[in-house]
């Protein structure tokens, strides 16, 4: 017996916690895909016959209840199956029968054949060990004969020292969650099994990826949402007894890799996008990819696709239930919101009772239904923190009712304009001087307003700032940081000043209004600036720290940096050599930045790679 103490634990929450486990057990085995669960109809599968010692351990009771031998379990009891991550099991199932809080693994092979695995029944306890207090309990049949192969069947220290804890703290902080469960609207199993399959099928890509962004994440990512897609189609061509593949349209498809998979599968459709990535040329000519902005209107409908996609697809998000519904009686969607954008420009938070996450898919969904979807949630298991889809498969209204929908989708549409006169926030949608992409129709069309994103692509990471306002606002931030320690033993004669802190807020209010206001423009702001001035500052918490080169692990930021590149040294003037009262607290020979003129060496680092806006 294993136990785990240490709060109070009510007893609705305990149930909770171990609800999680069953259902989730992925949550804590990261060996594991998910689970199945179904009701168990009988009291033991199959043929499954327990020893008498073997129910007292379950029942407490020397010999089975008289509602067992009628095979009529006094409590529930349900059956969960078990689905890894990688499948090394071949045709065999590995399940628990779950009696209340007895776990009875057992394995079925494919004839429908039960082998229980008795040496790994096991319970979970919640025990009062006071007044107020509680403690959760593992008690194990036969520890001594406890078989373990890392999946499936966990390893006895484990359970009690990763399993139980988690248990814990569910039972003390259970929180509900406000999104659905990941895959609530898949069979687990199936997605397991087609993702591993398109996981190797595609892993060469991260190889030969062109592009500048994170190769792993956007490769795997959109290995899983194409996984998701395949299987969604195909629960759906067997509840609809349909034989032909399904069609898509992906709108704003960006590196493109998620149509170049689906068209690989068998799914005929295209992508369509502003701006022509560099990758594009790599997918062969049977992937359809065309360069074009899409502007919500009569222009763009599909009439003959069964989905539209929008995979983070920005400001179209709100319009793909609208044009869907607006292309044909039978189009469907599936979009996966990223960033808030409203109809006619950036999204305006309205619930602070909620996040602004939450609230924004609470939009999407609203938008899904006013254009006559039923609308389902679900989310992902992606390498991202914006992991909800929203997916719209039927209608809400009948067939003959299609002009009264499409009054309640265009006053939906007209009611979200922005009033006459007032601003509306565009963020970095790019236009014309007419404010229109060269569209002379759009005034006439149901998008008028809609401004997609410019073809070029704006950098806003504050590196193209001005260098000259980089090293004012740069030394203006270190003298005042250095500044604060002048007087005590931190800036004393003969020891190097390391500086105070200040909040990132204390730091703005050191700028003139004019230089905030351009900063503004500029993702992140002040905190972007001062995080690309590594060299001189450290930025942790929300607060500003002078670096100390001489202090490793100063930062965690700095334990998690690579290796310099040798073409890299001394390619750049060190700051504090220049600057600081003291100079740089290393030395020469162990500074990677140049200590004066003669100390400057050309860079022999090959160059980063461009943007594909730019080389094109």
């Amino acid at each position: 017996m294993v136990s785990d103490s240490g709060c109070s634990v009510l007893p609705e929450l305990f149930w909770s916690s171990v609800d999680v486990w069953v259902n989730k057990p992925h949550v804590v085995n990261k060996r594991l895909c998910g689970a199945t669960v179904a009701e168990n109809e009988g009291l033991l599968p199959g043929d499954a016959q327990l020893s008498a010692e073997e129910w007292t351990f379950i029942t407490g009771e020397g010999s089975p209840p008289l509602a067992l031998l009628r095979n009529q379990p006094p409590w529930n009891s349900s059956v969960r199956t078990l689905v890894p991550k990688v499948n090394c099991y071949g045709t065999n199932s590995h399940k628990d029968l779950i009696l209340k809080v007895t776990f009875l693994p057992f394995e079925e092979d494919s004839e429908g054949k039960v082998t229980f695995k008795t040496s790994n029944i096991y319970q979970i306890q919640l025990c009062r060990k006071g007044s107020e207090e509680w403690a959760l309990e593992l008690h194990v049949f036969t520890p001594d004969s406890w078989f373990s192969d890392g999946v499936a069947y966990a390893k006895l220290p484990w359970l009690s020292s990763n399993l139980l804890p988690k248990l814990m703290r569910w039972a003390c902080e259970y929180t509900s969650s406000e999104f659905r469960s990941t895959l609530s609207l898949l069979p687990v199993d199936k997605y397991s099994l087609t993702y591993q399959q398109l996981k190797e099928k595609y892993k060469a890509m991260v190889k030969v990826w062109p592009e500048v962004t994170d190769p792993e994440k956007f490769v795997y990512e959109d290995v899983a949402i194409a996984t998701y897609l395949l299987v969604l189609w195909a629960e759906e061509r067997v509840e609809n007894n349909l034989t032909a593949r399904q069609s898509f349209v992906d709108l704003g498809c960006g590196n493109g890799l998620l149509v170049h998979i689906l068209t690989n599968e068998g799914h005929p459709g295209k992508g369509l996008d502003v701006r022509r990535r560099r990758i594009w040329d790599m997918y062969g000519p049977q992937t359809l990819l065309e360069e074009k902005a899409i502007t919500p209107s009569e222009s763009f409908l599909f009439p003959d696709t069964d989905w539209l996609i929008g995979n983070h697809s920005d400001e179209l998000t709100p319009w793909i239930p609208v044009i869907a519904a607006r292309s044909s009686p039978s189009c469907r969607y599936f979009v996966l919101p990223c960033c808030f954008f409203d109809f006619y420009g950036k999204y305006q938070r309205r619930q602070c009772k909620k996040s602004q996450y939450r609230e924004y898919i609470d939009f999407i969904t609203e938008v899904s239904q006013a254009s006559g979807f039923n609308t389902d949630e679900d989310c992902l298991r992606i390498p991202s923190t914006k992991r909800v889809c929203l997916v719209g498969k039927s209608r809400n209204y009948r067939l003959f009712e299609e002009t009264e929908a499409e009054r309640r989708r265009a006053r939906y549409v007209l009611s979200r304009q922005p009033a006459p006169g007032v601003a509306v926030q565009r963020s970095d949608l790019g236009n014309d001087e007419d404010g229109r992409h060269g569209n002379s129709d759009i005034d006439s069309a149901w998008g008028a307003g809609f401004q997609p994103r410019d073809k070029v692509e704006t950098v806003r990471n504050c590196a193209t700032l001005p260098r000259d306002l980089v090293d004012s606002v740069v030394l203006q931030v270190a003298k005042r940081l250095l500044g604060m320690t002048e007087g005590d033993d931190r800036g004393a004669r003969g020891v190097w000043n390391p500086g105070g802190s200040l909040s990132v807020s204390e730091v703005a209010g050191l700028l003139e209004q004019e230089t905030l206001q351009q900063l503004k423009k500029e993702c992140g702001g002040l905190q972007t600036l001062l995080k690309n001035s590594h060299q001189v500052f450290r930025v942790e918490g929300g607060r500003v720290y002078i670096r100390d080169w001489r202090d490793r692990q100063s930062s965690k930021a700095q334990d998690k940096r690579k290796f310099i590149d040798p073409g890299a040294l001394k390619t750049r003037r060190c700051w504090f050599h220049s600057h600081h009262p003291q100079g740089c607290p290393l030395q020469v020979k162990h500074c990677t930045f140049a200590h004066g003129e003669n100390d400057l060496r050309p860079s022999t680092r090959p160059l980063k790679k461009l943007k594909s806006a730019s080389l094109e």
